[in-house]
């Protein structure tokens, strides 16, 4: 009985020091630190878009997507995310950081290139995500990505709704695109990449390559800054 006695004391306390460490390190990891400083201002879209099945022409079909919390106050909240995201979509829901939701509606959109949308809504005094620069990064420093993931095959297994965290680093600085060493799921476009060292948002999540998703990319959020100051709420 001793003996069994104290080999349960001694497993549970390994368990108390393994927890205990846990605990330690989830304090003082850096991307736990900001997944947790960023959630609350990213953004869930569900919409309708139209059909680009050409024997279901005139339907709409489901949408998702991200965006981030730039600008909010009294009167609502500022959102940036992809222009492919939302654009010709109706019906637009913004669930942010995993809570309250409202209708939404599209303010502007950029062209192709620059691939950046405006969205407003009226859920007002939102935490904001902190904007930084691209300007200066070079390949192989760390970054984070946060989106929502296909959220309607994450359904279909009653998993839940819910910001995941995907964590790489930059591959490469193009013209006017970052290139991440993480995928960029569907779902997730729109997203914040954001800087591991000042936790400030570096880019916006986009896939590019439809034939390859595991190669991802970032618009510099220098140009949806840009895109901000030319279109300013009135």
């Amino acid at each position: 009985m001793i003996r069994r006695g104290m080999a349960l004391a001694c497993a549970l306390a390994v368990s108390s020091c393994a927890s205990s460490a846990r605990e330690t390190h989830a304090a003082t990891d850096r991307f736990v630190e900001l997944y947790h400083e960023l959630h609350p201002s990213i953004v869930f879209f569900t919409m309708e878009i139209p059909s680009d099945d050409p024997k279901a022409k005139g339907t709409w079909d489901e949408a998702y997507g991200t965006g981030i919390v730039v600008e909010s106050g009294a009167w609502g909240s500022r959102i940036l995310t992809d222009a492919h995201v939302v654009q010709d979509a109706r019906k637009i829901v913004a669930q942010i950081g995993d809570g309250r939701k409202a209708p939404a509606r599209v303010i502007a959109v950029s062209n192709d290139s620059d691939d950046v949308a405006i969205v407003d809504t009226s859920l007002a005094d939102m935490p904001v995500a902190p904007l930084g620069t691209a300007r200066g990064l070079e390949p192989g420093e760390p970054i984070g990505v946060l989106g929502y993931p296909i959220p309607d095959a994450f359904a279909d297994e009653h998993l839940g709704s819910t910001v995941s965290l995907y964590t790489g680093r930059i591959a490469s600085i193009r013209k006017g695109s970052l290139e991440l060493d993480v995928p960029i799921i569907p779902g997730e476009s729109g997203g914040p990449v954001f800087d591991k060292l000042t936790g400030n948002v570096i880019g916006i999540a986009e896939s590019r390559f439809e034939e390859e998703r595991a190669i991802g990319f970032a618009t510099p959020i220098d140009t949806g800054i840009a895109f901000l100051a030319a279109h300013r709420r009135h």
